[in-house]
Order: structure tokens, then C-alpha cells, then sequence
């Protein structure tokens, strides 16, 4: 019992670690590639980002100001765990900022200047959308709209979350394009499109790299075998696939002949050497469908 309740403490202060550490990384995102560049990203971070443009008030400061309240509502409304999690992130997240923002980073920043300006959106957007599935598959958040974005879900479970979440990006995108507007002597200001633009590249990289992420990295494929020869077949998946398979028994509706259904689950890089092996089977029919990510703990056959 004791062994279990230490293996249990260290693997959730080693979930706060990897939160803290992700909370820095998105504190040099911000820092290195989106304040010099004159877009906002993403989430109420990108409100933050405006405000820090128009008035001179820090994106550090701000986060603090809308996240805190936030995450004391997520404790109360939607999970103590990941309310406490998403306040570890956003306090890093901001404390960190502050301090990058004292010490410069002049020459460490990816000025556009207007010119190439998409590649720090491409960046900043794989760095984030990192970030945003390494919180998601920890049960916590940037905060912001994320923690909106979850209520929500929660609240109307048929509201799709990442829907939620692109709409409420979507007015970002939108009020960027006035605050970023330029004085125009004739018409007093002049309409540029390029802020919106990035924001929405932004939006689309982070979340494409951070559904993946969410998605698990355990990609594999899963055979339907219906056949004659499991023993053969069994034999084989063990041996030369170091996997194996469930059985059942099934009764064919036309012939109504009894065959031996077999589930296996292999990787990707087997998938070949798989169908070339079941190849060699008369009576035996397959077919196979992607599986996103395996879960549970399974004993490893050995070599």
C-alpha cells in the first residue's frame, strides 16, 4: 500500500513538473515569436497580446488578471484536479513572461518586420499546439478560452469542444483586425487584413499538432482475421509478431460453417510482412481498420 501511494505521489508531482515546464516553453513562444510580430494568437492570450500592443500593459499581467478567476471558477464548476493544474500553468506561464520580458531577448526575437511575417505564426503555432496537447492529455489547460471552451462542453456535452473553442477564437481573429489598423491620412485608418490572417494560421497549426497530440502518438492497426487455421495463424503472430490475439468462435450465415474469428492489433511498420503471412492461409479472410491510440498494461511476449 505504501509503495502504491508513493508511486502515485511522484507521478503527480512529476504531471505538475511537465506542466511548469510546458508553461515555459509557451512563456518563450510568446516572447520569441509572436509580441515583435504585430498579430494575436489564439484565446483570451491573444486578448492579452492586444492590450499589451494598444496600452503597454505586459501579457504577464493580463494573463494573471483573466486566468485566476478562471481557474477558481474551474474549481468550483468543472474539476478541482484540473483547476489546480491549470493554475500551476497560468501562474508559470505569467511569472515567466514578466522575467523574459526584463531581460530582453533582443537578440533572440524573430523580428518580421512585415516581411516573411507567416513563419513566426508557423512556429509559434507548432510550439503551441505542443503545448496545448501536452495540458489536454494532463487534464489541465493554458486557461482562457480553453477553460471556457470546457464549461461549456460540459455544460451542453453535444457542443463539439474544439467547435467551442475555434468560435471563440474566431472573435479574437476578428477584433484583431481594428486593433492592429493603421493610421491613414485620408481615411483616418487603414484596414490590414495581414493580423487576421496570421491569427487564423496560428489557430489552424496549433490545432491540427495539438489534436494529434491528443490523439496519442500509438497509432496502430487492428485485423479482423476469419479463418480455418488459428492455431497456425496464432503461432505465427507470436513468433514472428511478438503480439498475439483474442479468439472466437462464429458461424458463417450462408455456408453456415464454423470458423475461428481472430483480433490483433499490430504496428504500422508490420502491417506488410502481416498481410504477406496471411496470405499464405487458404480459407482465411481479414480486413483491417486504424486504431488512434491503445490503452491498458499488456505483458510484453518475449523474444
Amino acid at each position: 500500500m505504501k509503495m502504491e501511494k508513493t508511486k502515485f505521489s511522484l507521478k503527480g508531482i512529476g504531471v505538475y513538473i511537465a506542466t511548469m515546464l510546458v508553461a515555459v516553453l509557451l512563456a518563450f513562444n510568446y516572447q520569441l515569436f509572436i509580441v515583435e510580430n504585430n498579430f494575436a494568437p489564439a484565446g483570451l492570450n491573444g486578448v492579452a497580446t492586444m492590450i499589451q500592443y494598444k496600452l503597454g500593459i505586459s501579457i504577464g499581467f493580463v494573463a494573471l488578471i483573466i486566468n485566476i478567476p478562471l481557474c477558481i471558477f474551474s474549481y468550483f464548476c468543472i474539476d478541482k484536479k484540473f483547476a489546480k493544474r491549470s493554475l500551476v500553468f497560468c501562474l508559470t506561464y505569467s511569472f515567466v513572461f514578466l522575467y523574459l520580458q526584463k531581460l530582453g531577448l533582443n537578440a533572440l526575437q524573430y523580428n518580421s518586420q512585415g516581411k516573411n511575417a507567416i513563419f513566426p505564426a508557423l512556429i509559434s503555432g507548432l510550439i503551441s499546439g505542443y503545448v496545448y496537447g501536452a495540458c489536454f492529455r494532463t487534464n489541465s489547460s493554458t486557461g482562457g478560452t480553453h477553460i471556457i471552451a470546457r464549461y461549456i462542453s460540459l455544460k451542453k456535452p453535444e457542443f463539439n469542444f474544439f467547435w467551442v473553442n475555434f468560435a471563440l477564437n474566431a472573435i479574437v481573429a476578428f477584433v484583431s483586425i481594428f486593433v492592429y489598423a493603421k493610421p491613414d491620412a485620408t481615411n483616418g485608418f487603414s484596414i490590414d487584413y495581414t493580423p487576421v490572417c496570421l491569427c487564423i494560421t496560428y489557430c489552424f497549426v496549433s490545432s491540427y499538432i495539438g489534436n494529434n497530440i491528443i490523439r496519442g502518438t500509438k497509432v496502430a492497426t487492428k485485423f479482423t482475421i476469419i479463418t480455418k487455421h488459428p492455431d497456425e495463424i496464432i503461432e505465427e503472430i507470436t513468433t514472428k509478431f511478438k503480439h498475439s490475439a483474442t479468439s472466437m468462435q462464429a458461424l458463417g450465415s450462408y455456408s453456415h460453417d464454423e470458423r475461428t474469428v481472430l483480433i490483433c492489433v499490430i504496428n504500422k511498420h508490420q502491417i506488410v510482412d502481416f498481410k504477406n503471412m496471411l496470405s499464405n492461409y487458404d480459407n482465411t479472410f481479414s480486413f483491417s481498420e486504424n486504431v488512434n491510440e491503445t490503452y491498458g498494461n499488456f505483458k510484453h511476449i518475449k523474444q
